[in-house]
């Protein structure tokens, strides 16, 4: 069988917008024309004639935060704890092994914007697919946000993995999980309503702060998942190693490769049972 990639990572980019705008990456581009500027200083005497064709270098200055584009969030992006009480993990801890593994696709794009996953809604979604998790699976929900980038609803767009869907993947021993939304949460404006209705804080954050009782790690801002099957394949999504940090970017990419799925789930049988 060939090998097969599937891009599942966004642009970074000006526009369209990925964020709420005080957070959206800031990006600007330095031609051939502009950076003559900048070789100079390092050839005194140099001038911009006497560069091939009079053409300099291209370089861009980004401004950023840890979870423009697509991402990687650590336990420390949820809680400064893990596994009840032992200090969460910051991105360049978060272990490698979660980031090379088989990947399951939930379809849950027929749920309506701010709607919370519940278990039950996983369960049947496994069953209907036909598949049982396993340690380690990295597991990625496709919402009806992923249909929305580029558009000015993105943000508030997707269901959400609450509390118990998210623990019940963690139960069974995933430890990265994903979303083609901007959060794995619900979007914060429905949250919000629940809030003031209620008064119920346990409600903010839920998926996320499930953290706290199990430590993993999520994907936000996945893109193409439509284009997965449901299982069969395996993710690549190894964050950028900052040291501290909350989140790292990634270029998140699926592989279908029948020989590489099979080699990468005896690794996983390797690594549950040296644990």
């Amino acid at each position: 069988m060939t090998r097969r990639f599937i891009d599942l990572s966004i642009f970074l980019e000006n526009e369209p917008l990925s964020d709420p705008r005080p957070f959206n990456p800031k990006i600007q581009y330095i031609n051939h024309e502009q950076s003559y500027s900048q070789i100079e200083p390092f050839f005194p005497g140099l001038r911009k004639e006497d560069l091939p064709d009079g053409q300099g270098w291209a370089v861009e200055k980004v401004e950023l935060i840890t979870h423009n584009g697509t991402h990687l969030d650590a336990p420390w992006h949820f809680h400064p704890t893990m596994n009840h009480g032992e200090r969460a993990a910051t991105i360049d801890e978060v272990p490698l092994e979660w980031c090379f593994q088989p990947g399951v696709k939930l379809d849950f794009r027929h749920f309506a914007d701010g709607y919370v996953v519940t278990a039950a809604d996983v369960e049947a979604e496994l069953k209907r697919i036909d598949y049982t998790l396993q340690p380690l699976d990295i597991v990625v929900v496709n919402t009806r946000a992923g249909s929305r980038y580029g558009n000015d609803d993105y943000v508030t767009s997707g269901c959400g993995m609450g509390y118990e869907a998210t623990m019940y993947l963690l139960e069974r021993g995933v430890r990265l999980t994903g979303t083609d939304a901007w959060s794995w949460d619900a979007p914060f404006v429905y949250t919000a309503e629940k809030y003031k209705q209620t008064g119920n804080a346990a409600l903010i954050w839920e998926g996320h702060k499930a953290g706290r009782h199990i430590g993993y790690s999520h994907l936000e801002k996945l893109h193409n998942l439509e284009s997965l099957p449901a299982h069969g394949f395996v993710i690549s999504c190894f964050p950028f190693k900052i040291r501290g940090a909350s989140a790292g970017w990634t270029r998140a990419v699926a592989i279908v490769d029948d020989g590489l799925l099979a080699s990468t789930r005896a690794l996983q049988v390797r690594t549950d049972q040296a644990v």
